[in-house]
């Protein structure tokens, strides 16, 4: 039997094809394209916490920042990576610019606050906890980007409380300041987390036998 031999473009569409499906095979890693895949592979390697790759999710949002900083979270989340790596200087220019163009970004408050205290601004670090810790009190809830149910434990909220009442004591808990509120900042993520794993299992298409 003969079979139909491929035209020049469609050799050309199966050889890219055949190239890609070779790469994710070896890599076990989803390609990322353009801008918005940038943003996904930096956004995922910082949620990934103590197993992501910092420097890699830097570089991917330092790409996306340069062609436009107002995408998404990507200086929050730009910011934040800094902060996990030390490079506080860095963490306090860029969550700056973060709440300048989100002003009510609960997480870019609580991590420029935490910056604060960090390089040594610890009266301005606790009044901008305070804001950010009142915005996360409204935010963290059902509906929380748009999660149906969000927090269902409360485990975020009490950690919002205990931050907000060491915030009350002033200078004198610095440290336990920002430990706490980098355990709540911690809660949120790994609530995000969760119901992100969640709906992809919820919407992973049944097979039957």
């Amino acid at each position: 039997m003969n079979v139909p031999s491929l035209s020049k473009p469609s050799k050309i569409c199966f050889g890219l094809v055949l190239l890609v499906t070779m790469a994710i095979g070896c890599s076990h890693a989803v390609p990322y394209f353009g801008m918005g895949g940038r943003y996904e592979e930096g956004k995922e390697q910082f949620m990934r916490g103590r197993t992501g790759d910092m420097d890699l999710a830097i570089t991917a949002l330092e790409n996306v920042v340069s062609q436009d900083p107002m995408y998404k979270f990507s200086l929050t989340y730009l910011g934040r990576a800094y902060y996990r790596k030390g490079r506080f200087q860095d963490a306090y220019a860029v969550l700056q610019r973060a709440v300048a163009v989100n002003n009510d970004d609960e997480m870019a408050w609580m991590a420029l606050g935490l910056t604060e205290m960090r390089i040594g601004r610890i009266d301005n670090g606790i009044e901008t906890l305070k804001g950010g810790i009142t915005l996360g009190s409204k935010a963290f809830m059902n509906g929380y980007h748009n999660w149906l149910y969000f927090d269902t434990r409360g485990l975020i909220q009490n950690a919002i409380r205990r931050s907000a009442f060491l915030l009350t004591k002033g200078a004198e808990e610095r440290a336990n300041i920002i430990s706490d509120t980098d355990r709540l900042m911690a809660l949120v993520d790994d609530e995000e987390n969760f119901q992100r794993s969640t709906r992809i299992q919820n919407t992973r298409p049944l097979y039957g036998g």
